[in-house]
């Protein structure tokens, strides 16, 4: 598999109400061995994650799951990551 770094930035709009949703999501991807990292980022913006999957398409499809991103509330930016 490979890995990808998943970027998940606010927007204005966004509900801290998702926050659970988000974090329950991310523990099923853990569940699944799917995730090596995440957290959030200091100033309150957003956070990431490290993602594995196959494809591109498929880490995108994967973090299109993301219920911050079914409500609108973050972007989520999905780039390949070659880790040395």
């Amino acid at each position: 598999m490979n890995r990808y770094l998943v970027l998940v930035l606010r927007k204005p709009v966004f509900d801290a109400a998702l926050i659970e949703p988000h974090r329950c999501f991310l523990a099923d991807l853990r569940a699944q061995d799917r995730i090596e990292l995440s957290g959030a980022f200091a100033d309150g913006s957003g956070g990431a994650y490290l993602l594995r999957a196959s494809t591109l398409d498929e880490a995108t499809a994967i973090a299109h799951g993301d219920p911050l991103h079914a409500a609108a509330a973050s972007t989520i930016v999905v780039r390949e990551w070659n880790a040395a």
